[in-house]
Order: C-alpha cells, then sequence, then structure tokens
C-alpha cells in the first residue's frame, strides 16, 4: 500500500515550480490530488497526466488572495474527494526591488497572496485536516506552508517580501502549537535558490539586474517537492516543524 493512499492533498499554485512538483511526489505516494492556481490549461494538463499514471487528480481555476475562491478550492476539493488530510500552501509571488519609490500595487499582491492567501486557504481548510486527524487511514493531517530563507534573513530589495515570509513562519509556529496535541502537524518549508518562475514576475528593471545566484548551482523545484514528501510521510508520532534548505553553494 502506498505510503499516502486514501488520503486527500490540496497544493496551491500548483501549475508550475514547487507546487507542480509537490503534486507529482504526493500523487505518486498514493494521495488523491487537488490541483488550485490561476491558469486553468496548465492545471488540466497535470492532472491528465497524473491521471495517465495512475494517480488521481482534480483541478481547480482558483486565485487564492479572494477568500470565496481560496473557500471554494477547499470546498470542492471535499465534495470530489470527501476529505482533506494535506493543505500545501505553496502559492506565492516574489517581487523584489528597492522599498524607496516602489509601487505599491506590488507590495499589495505580496500580500494579498503571500498573506492573505494562505490564512484564508488555513482558515476554510482546518476543520476538514482536525477531521481527518481523527480518521484512518492514518489519523494524523498535515498543513505544509512554503516560506522561504526570507523569513528567517532580511535582506536589502526585499523589504515586503521578507515581511510576508517572517509573518508566514510566525503565524505557523503559533498554529503548530495551538494544532499539534489534535494531530494535525504544521510544517515550514523554506527553500533558498529554485529554478522556479517567481524572477519572471519581476519588473524589468529588477529581473535585468545581476542575481548573487547567477554563478550557484540552484535547487529544483523537484528538491523541495521530495521535501514536502518526506514531511508528509512521517509516521503518527514524528513532526518535522522546519525545514531550511539552501543550494550547497548559497552562502546567504
Amino acid at each position: 500500500m502506498a505510503e499516502l493512499e486514501g488520503t486527500v492533498a490540496l497544493i496551491t499554485g500548483a501549475s508550475s515550480g514547487i507546487g507542480e512538483a509537490a503534486a507529482r511526489a504526493l500523487a505518486q505516494r498514493g494521495a488523491a490530488v487537488s490541483l488550485v492556481a490561476r491558469r486553468k490549461e496548465r492545471l488540466d494538463a497535470l492532472a491528465g497526466e497524473i491521471e495517465a499514471d495512475g494517480g488521481r487528480a482534480f483541478a481547480i481555476q482558483a486565485d487564492v488572495s479572494d477568500q470565496k475562491q481560496a473557500e471554494g478550492a477547499v470546498e470542492q476539493t471535499v465534495a470530489e474527494f470527501g476529505r482533506l488530510d494535506t493543505l500545501v500552501n505553496n502559492a506565492g509571488v516574489m517581487l523584489l526591488g528597492p522599498i524607496v519609490d516602489a509601487p505599491l500595487e506590488e507590495w499589495e499582491r505580496m500580500i494579498a497572496v503571500n498573506v492573505l492567501g494562505l490564512l484564508y486557504c488555513t482558515h476554510a481548510g482546518l476543520a476538514h485536516l482536525l477531521t481527518a486527524a481523527e480518521s484512518e487511514p492514518r489519523r494524523v493531517a498535515d498543513l505544509v506552508n512554503i516560506s522561504s530563507v526570507a523569513g528567517r534573513r532580511a535582506n536589502r530589495n526585499a523589504g515586503v517580501y521578507n515581511l510576508t515570509k517572517f509573518g508566514v513562519n510566525a503565524f505557523s509556529e503559533s498554529l503548530r502549537q495551538e494544532v499539534t496535541a489534535r494531530h494535525v502537524r504544521v510544517s515550514l518549508v523554506e527553500p533558498g535558490a529554485v529554478k522556479t518562475e517567481l524572477r519572471s514576475h519581476l519588473r524589468p528593471e529588477i529581473r535585468n539586474q545581476p542575481s548573487p545566484f547567477d554563478e550557484i548551482e540552484t535547487l529544483e523545484a523537484g528538491d523541495i517537492a521530495d521535501a514536502i514528501a518526506y514531511i508528509v510521510t512521517r509516521p503518527r508520532h514524528e513532526a518535522v516543524n522546519e525545514l531550511l534548505i539552501r543550494p550547497t553553494e548559497q552562502e546567504g
């Protein structure tokens, strides 16, 4: 029997990068996966590939920064699969640049997706996770929040991105203390430099500047997916509260 057979996972930001890789990894371990993101055509393609490999997948087009859409994604998942055992809050944006003269809409977008989106999904999903933790097949549930090295260390030209990730870390630890005795495990994954689409969202004048990560071998999305899969397949008595993962060559 696969490790996650009989369980259901919802992954936000599942249309690319870490979210896509995480969906594949959890499906391979037996979970039915609910794929949530804004780009429906990508979600449909991913769901088709997972099902072709013998898995179960359900694509939901939603912008989690909208409360009703976030709540709807959770409701649709439970309606489709009957339960929710694992929630991976992965959706996020990284709009770097100086604080001075920054476009306010970039700050608002990061707070909307990185903070409010995570909160909306968590709020909607918690009751289902608590119920799953009381039932077979595993009698434990997992909430995995994808943070960043930026949630531990503030850097120049990343002020509001740092703010969002520091907030995710603080919220996660507080919630962990609240629900861990009920066997809902709250875990943080904090990647360093990963090869994803995040930098493509930057303004051209920021994106075209040299990055300290240009000359190093960065992580792949699959590396972070492996970490997520490790966390959620631990035995019931074991909780991985935090995983900081940097490329070997990354100094900061």
